[in-house]
């Protein structure tokens, strides 16, 4: 009769189990689509008078957004490349760590 604790070294990871490295430039990739569409969303919601509390903290966060076409475009830009660099970094750091 086989008990629990004895399964459990099927499923254990031993030594010799790989360790999940993130490939940072898509993860970083991912993650300037994601913080451009969000600042999408909020300068849509900004011109239509929808969220007014998330666009003001928008505007007081980011340099170069407004809720305005020009201003959208440019806190999408720069939201995308801010969030690239971070996440770029710590996923190289990540990476540093898991080795």
């Amino acid at each position: 009769m086989s008990t629990a604790t004895e399964n459990q070294d099927t499923y254990e990871m031993g030594p010799t189990a790989g360790v999940m490295h993130l490939d940072a430039l898509a993860f970083a990739g991912a993650a300037a689509v994601v913080s451009a569409v969000v600042m999408l969303l909020l300068g849509v919601f900004g011109a239509i008078g929808v969220y007014g509390s998330a666009v003001v903290a928008m505007q007081q966060w980011h340099l170069f957004f407004e809720p305005t076409v020009v201003g959208t475009a440019a806190g999408m830009a720069e939201a995308a490349v801010v969030s690239f660099v971070l996440v770029y970094a710590f996923a190289r750091l990540y990476n540093v760590f898991a080795r």
